[in-house]
């Protein structure tokens, strides 16, 4: 993914804790550089949450994914769901330094969980992952930002 082509912004839609009763806010916007996801958590109403999400699809032997951003120096999950447990989520953490890097995230990274608690759960393989999504949460209330410029398969 490409996240500098205007076209893959269209694709993403945003998932915040308003779902749930939260008033966390985000939005997406982009440049030249790539797509920022950026907003405001807030732990008001038992909220918590902001993310960004799209369909999205791995070759078959799938083995890593890069993802090249920059962000706040939070913490956030790359989330991914899969088309055998659809209801749960698959995250890996990283923290969102400053400068462009490079997070390279294999299998055992990602953790199974269905809204936030760990569960038992099908085992990963990027070849079933059907939805992709950045996710900021683990009550870190304030404004928030993080910029994708590529995310990649090898």
């Amino acid at each position: 993914m490409d996240f500098t082509n205007p076209i893959t912004m269209r694709d993403y839609r945003i998932v915040n804790d308003d779902v749930m009763g939260g008033v966390s806010q985000s939005s997406l916007r982009q440049d030249v550089h790539g797509l920022f996801f950026e907003g405001l958590v807030s732990l008001e109403n038992n909220g918590g949450f902001a993310s960004m999400r799209s369909s999205a699809r791995f070759p078959q032997r799938t083995q890593l994914i890069e993802l090249l951003a920059k962000g706040d120096g939070k913490r956030y999950k790359l989330v991914l769901r899969t088309e055998l447990a659809p209801r749960v989520t698959y995250a890996a953490e990283f923290i969102a330094e400053s400068t462009w890097q490079t997070y390279r995230f294999n299998l055992s990274q990602f953790k199974a969980s269905f809204r936030g608690q760990a569960v038992n759960a099908p085992t990963l393989s990027f070849s079933d992952v059907i939805e992709l999504g950045i996710l900021i949460s683990n009550n870190q209330a304030g404004s928030f930002g993080i910029q994708l410029k590529t995310l990649q398969s090898a």
